[in-house]
């Protein structure tokens, strides 16, 4: 729990986002802000000491606590730290979208200045990977670049879209720190210097990201979610009418663990447990939250939360005690208790008033066979979804399309639907009007992007008379490239551009993958390698093209074969034993063992007999590709005469001895190894 220590009224407005502390001076933590008209101001309150003397809350600092820094130009991020470790104090870094500034402020000079084309939206500070000096990193218009102390031009590289924000954190838990960039196009990439080692991809612009511990850090979007990840497995997440000013991890209960801290747009502060997002601690300022950070400002040799509002209120925290902490969350817990029982009981009033309108229902019904007025449905009523593709008309653009529909007379008066990414404000509800309610209901849906999403459905089905209706709720996924339409290929409009790659699964197993990532016909066949497939973008009506050609079958069926016999060798060993277990309860007339035996030995044996005939189907079809290969070797030897004809057969059959499938190609191209 935190405990407030301190409070400071500063007569500066300061920017949400562009907050810092830094020992500018190597020993006195300085509080930096960007402030309106293109300056930063710096807080010093340590050259008087009487300022933090008891009780530590200050109502009017003096104007020779704060300096103004002019950078003539509007401040987009702001960050402190140690850029020159040989210096032995921190360093303050200014972006603006044309400029970064590095800048020393013990004496008052640059570190450098450095011209950025591509602007500066976020800045973070630190090691990268295997550089070993650290690196201001800004990011910017679909750029990332990573300057030392001295201004050189370390790092750079590009990523997807504009970059909003950056953090560093030891992802993939080696002991060196990767790069998290969050940006516009709702990605979160993960940079192992200049690789993307990993992409989480969320529903909104990622504005904020922070590390926590180990591969865990928090992020915020610009729609109010806030949560935590674990590389790339979402914890969980929140989403507030608010949004999230900024997020800082701080670990306020002394358990070692860092919680998740969110300043918010309506002045609220809170901390959240990093594993269950469950709130431990809130408080509140009087205008939107600026900044989040931590430092030691008092100067004790305990750090404290600093949180900053836009219109200059600054607050310190520091952990409670374990007693206080003890009687607070004894207090917090009563009243989170008695929040959850009140909750249950008025739902529980809710059902029982429900329970009492259907009995009342049922009475009724017995009188009067009026079961649709009140909403009671036939027990077997069931409800079906399908998914499909919909290329639109002149007055509804193409989409893909969900299909609800009931198993009897009953109709659909409403769907409710939750999915990320697709609706605004991640929820749609589809109303028919009285006059066009029936027993099945179509949804169009547009996916923004080629993700796949969960949809969750609420569904009121009833009768039209029904007063009441029964709730169905299920869950759908829509494929991730739904908004791709299975077309005839056309000649004449196929892309120019194409990329060649090989990959280690079968042919079957491709089209398994096409199955699940595409809306297809039901009466779809594709048919085994080689084939081609053509999708038409629902978007924008571009084609794409997927050629699928065979590669080293022979392998392939060679290492499927040695596994099918390696089955069936261990199966023959079994086989005898159950055989011996079977015989020696029958002897000891222990009937009921032995005939689980015998049941043992029957299913084994009609495995054995499935995994032949699947031997079988592999080996004819090893021999074809293998008459296949000998015959592309016979006819590369005729064309040649002699002594180089033989030179050839023999040359390719020690590159298929050797499994050297390149110079079995060169061979059979240019009649020798050599290149």
């Amino acid at each position: 729990m935190l405990l407030p220590v301190f409070t400071l009224k500063l007569r500066h407005k300061i920017s949400p986002r562009m907050v810092a502390i830094g020992r500018y001076d190597g020993t006195h933590p300085c509080l930096a802000a960007a402030t309106q008209a293109g300056k930063v101001f710096i807080h010093n309150p340590h050259t008087r000491s009487q300022h933090f003397n008891a009780p530590r809350v200050f109502q009017s600092p003096l104007e020779s606590d704060v300096s103004l820094l002019n950078i003539n130009q509007a401040v987009s991020c702001l960050t402190a730290g140690v850029l020159n470790p040989e210096l032995g104090y921190d360093a303050l870094l200014v972006g603006t979208q044309t400029n970064l500034l590095a800048y020393d402020v013990y004496n008052n000079s640059d570190f450098f200045y450095r011209e950025v084309a591509d602007g500066a939206n976020a800045i973070v500070l630190g090691t990268l990977g295997d550089i070993s000096s650290p690196l201001a990193i800004i990011g910017g218009n679909c750029a990332l670049q990573g300057f030392d102390h001295e201004g050189n031009d370390l790092f750079w590289t590009v990523t997807g879209d504009n970059v909003h924000s950056l953090a560093l954190c030891d992802f993939d838990s080696d002991g060196k720190k990767e790069l998290l960039v969050g940006s516009e196009d709702f990605d979160i990439r993960v940079f192992k210097e200049d690789e993307i080692v990993a992409e989480m991809t969320e529903t909104e612009i990622i504005t904020s990201l922070c590390p926590m511990y180990g591969s865990r850090f928090g992020y915020a979007l610009s729609n109010g979610t806030v949560g935590v990840y674990d590389k790339t497995a979402r914890y969980w997440r929140i989403k507030s009418k608010n949004h999230a000013m900024s997020i800082h991890a701080f670990d306020l209960n002394s358990d070692g663990v860092c919680e998740l801290i969110t300043g918010w747009s309506n002045g609220k502060v809170d901390a959240r447990s990093d594993r269950t997002g469950e709130v431990i601690f809130k408080d509140n300022f009087s205008s939107a939250v600026a900044g989040v950070i931590e430092g030691d400002y008092l100067l004790d040799g305990h750090a404290q939360l600093i949180c900053c509002s836009v219109d200059g209120e600054i607050r310190g925290y520091l952990p409670g005690s374990a007693e206080m902490r003890g009687n607070l969350m004894d207090t917090s817990i009563e009243q989170d208790l008695i929040r959850e029982l009140t909750q249950k009981k008025q739902n529980l009033l809710l059902e029982l008033r429900n329970y009492e309108e259907n009995a009342k229902a049922e009475v009724s019904s017995s009188l009067n066979e009026a079961d649709g007025q009140r909403g009671i449905i036939p027990a077997n009523t069931k409800l079906h979804t399908a998914l499909s593709v919909n290329l639109g008309n002149e007055t509804q653009a193409a989409h893909a399309e969900l299909c609800i529909s009931t198993s009897n007379d009953t109709i659909i008066r409403a769907v409710l639907i939750f999915a990320e990414g697709i609706f605004l404000g991640e929820s749609h509800v589809v109303h028919p009007s009285i006059h066009s309610l029936s027993s099945s209901i179509r949804i169009p849906i547009t996916p923004p992007k080629d993700v796949p999403v969960d949809l969750h459905l609420k569904t009121f089905v009833g009768y039209r008379s029904s007063t009441q209706f029964h709730v169905f709720e299920l869950t759908r996924q829509l494929p991730r490239f739904s908004m791709y339409a299975l077309t005839s290929p056309d000649s004449a409009s196929q892309p120019l551009s194409y990329v060649n790659f090989t990959i280690a699964e079968r042919a079957q197993r491709v089209v398994i993958w096409l199955h699940q990532n595409f809306l297809l016909p039901e009466d779809t066949n594709i048919q085994n390698a080689p084939f081609q497939v053509c999708f038409t973008s629902l978007r924008n009506g571009s084609q794409l093209y997927i050629k699928i050609k065979l590669s080293g079958e022979v392998d392939e069926y060679h290492s499927v074969h040695q596994k099918l016999s390696a089955d069936m060798a261990d199966n023959s060993n079994l086989i005898r034993s159950l055989l011996v277990r079977a015989e020696d309860a029958r002897l000891m007339r222990d009937m009921k063992t032995m005939k689980n035996r015998y049941m043992e030995l029957y299913d084994l044996n009609k495995d054995l007999l499935n995994g032949y005939k699947i031997r079988c189907n592999n080996h004819t079809e090893l021999l074809g590709n293998l008459k296949a290969v000998n015959q592309a070797i016979q006819r590369a030897g005729r064309l040649r005469v002699g002594k180089p004809k033989n030179q050839v057969i023999t040359a390719c059959r020690d590159a298929i001895r050797s499994n050297n499938i390149n110079t079995l190609f060169r061979i059979m191209r240019v009649g020798t190894a050599s290149s």
